[in-house]
This record gives C-alpha cells, structure tokens and sequence, in this order.
C-alpha cells in the first residue's frame, strides 16, 4: 500500500514540481494538493493522509499556528517544507516531525538532491510517532554540584531529534561535562540549530569545529555535512571535524563521534542515543558500553521513530533505555 500524501503550498508551480517528484518513488502517491492552511483542513478529512508537507509562508495562516491546531485534533506527521529559516525550529517546536529546505529554482541539481530529500523525509515520517507533550520540564537540582567521574557527553539522534535533544538539555544543569552532538540535519541549518539552542538554553553552544577544545558546561553541535571525532591530545579533549563518506547511511554519524569515544575516553564517556530512523549510533554506542561507557537510550513510547534506540537497545549497547521526560533524571543519577 502506498504512502498517502498531502501537499499543502500556495505555489501553484511548487505544488507541481513536488507532486511529480515524490510520485516517481512508486511507494508513495499524492493524494491531494492544498493552496492553504484552511484548504488542507478540508482535504484531510476527505483523504487522510499518511504525511502533510507544509510550508511556512502561506497567506490566511502560516504553517507554524497551523500545526500547532492541526496536532491536538489530526495527529498526522507533517514535514515542514519551506525556505531557509530559523521558523523551522518553531515549526518543530509546534509538532512537525522533520524539515527540508527549499531548492533553487536556478539548479536541476539541487532540485533533484530536493526531492530525494523529500521521499526520504516522507518514508521517515511514514513510521513516525507524532507526539504531543505539554509536560512542564523541570531543570535537575543540585545545578552547581561537581561531576568528576565522567569527562565527556554525546548525544545522537536523527527524526524528532531537534526537539528531543532541546528538551533534553532543558532538564540538564549547567555543571555537566562538555557535551558533542550528531544530529541529522542539513548544514544550512546545523550553525542556526546550535545558535538556537545557545539562546534557550543554560548551554554555551556552537557548531563544532576542527580543532576545538572541549570545555565544561558546553554543548558542541556537528556541521551537517561532517563528521566529528574526539581525541585526547596531553590529557585534553579536542574535536577532530571532517568532511568524509557517509557511514551507518549518514554524515555526520553518530557512529563515528561514539566510536571515537569509546577508544579515547572508554568508562569516562556517556552516550545517549535519542529518536530517529535506521541504525546509525547503535554500533558505535554498543563499543561505549563494552569499552565501560554509560549509554542511555531512548523508549519507544517517547520516540517519534523508535529506530537507532530500538536497534541500539536489541545490541545490548544500553545501559538504561528510558522516556524522554526521565532521561535527565537518569543521566544526572549516573553521573553523580
């Protein structure tokens, strides 16, 4: 059975150019396009999509007020299509599952990288958890207390994982270990991502760069087009980042930052592998655990795509899988 989709956009020619594209994968078919947010309110009722692409800049309401009325009555994965914005990240925040950025007009190429992205994003999306959460997130306790056992953090995460990993350092204090992020997303938004969270979060962030020294009470967010690794340099822990293949499907991969963990900082590391499809994470933090490393996973309940944990967890590499919301709880009791 196919994979029902909706396209809401008010360009006549994106509508089109998206519609023909995504159909060319024979395991999806349009079943409706919408010009606005009111239009695609009457169209899923009548088609029931299995995925919604939106926009952001619509007239009558943009894309972000109408997820956010979309989700407490159609829980319907929707995968922001829009121009290069910081308004994905609000996007997200209102319960979109995934984004991608407008090609140029002017690039065959780039269009046609587009609407891979896109069947990728909507197969994604397909098996997606859409989840609705207005828990309050409450800062861990004890924020100024030492943590001396562990030298290094590093969170994995792909689908849903914004979010997750936004919420996830909400309930994180600020005297923790220095923190390196893989996060799939495309490197136009890597450095705004990392921007992002350095403003809404007790965090120092910034997108990781060769060379970087890392620091306590800092979070270290990975370009979107490279790898990251850690070495230990005279006793110091540095970044190694690089363009590279991809590995376990991706750059930059998890695999690659927890593998490298594991060989410089083994029972002084911790890694937690959040929400996301496919596998990549799962091997490298199964060598965490092995080499003596804390590794945490996320449960299905709480994933939007219980894929990376799940395999992570099927290898033995976990060593405590738990929910989104207890996770820094969990964390902060091994680490003290």
């Amino acid at each position: 059975m196919a994979i029902k989709v909706l396209i809401v956009d008010d360009s006549r020619v994106f509508r089109e150019i998206l519609s023909r594209g995504i159909m060319v994968d024979p395991t999806i078919t349009v079943v409706a396009t919408a010009v606005d947010p009111y239009d695609a309110v009457d169209k899923i009722l009548e088609f029931e999509p299995d995925v919604v692409t939106c926009d952001i800049e619509m007239p009558k309401m943009n894309g972000i007020e109408f997820i956010k009325r979309l989700m407490p009555q159609y829980p319907v994965p929707v995968i922001v299509v829009s121009a290069v914005s910081n308004k994905v990240f609000d996007a997200m925040n209102a319960g979109a599952v995934e984004f991608v950025s407008k090609p140029s007009a002017q690039s065959p190429e780039s269009v046609q990288d587009f609407i891979l992205a896109v069947i990728n994003k909507i197969k994604a999306a397909f098996n997606a958890t859409v989840i609705i959460d207005e828990k309050p997130i409450n800062i861990e306790k004890n924020r100024h207390q030492v943590i001396k056992q562990f030298d290094l953090i590093g969170i994995g995460a792909s689908t849903g994982g914004t979010e997750a990993i936004f919420k996830l350092l909400k309930q994180l204090p600020e005297e923790l270990p220095g923190i390196v992020v893989v996060q799939h997303i495309p490197p136009i938004f890597s450095a705004m991502y990392a921007e992002r969270l350095n403003q809404q979060t007790h965090f120092t962030v910034k997108e990781a760069a060769n060379n970087d020294i890392i620091k306590r009470n800092h979070v270290y967010v990975a370009p979107g087009d490279q790898h990251v690794q850690v070495r230990k340099v005279d006793g110091t822990y540095v970044l190694r980042v690089f363009a590279g293949n991809k590995v376990s499907g991706h750059c930059p991969s998890v695999d690659v930052l927890f593998s490298s963990m594991a060989e410089e900082a083994k029972e002084r590391a911790m890694g937690v592998l959040l929400t996301g499809m496919g596998y990549d994470g799962a091997k490298g933090i199964t060598t965490m655990k092995r080499k003596g490393a804390i590794t945490i996973g996320q449960d299905e309940a709480s994933s939007v795509v219980y894929g990376m944990p799940k395999v992570a967890y099927e290898l033995n590499g976990i060593t405590k899988q738990t929910s989104l919301d207890l996770m820094g709880h969990y964390m902060m009791k091994y680490l003290r």
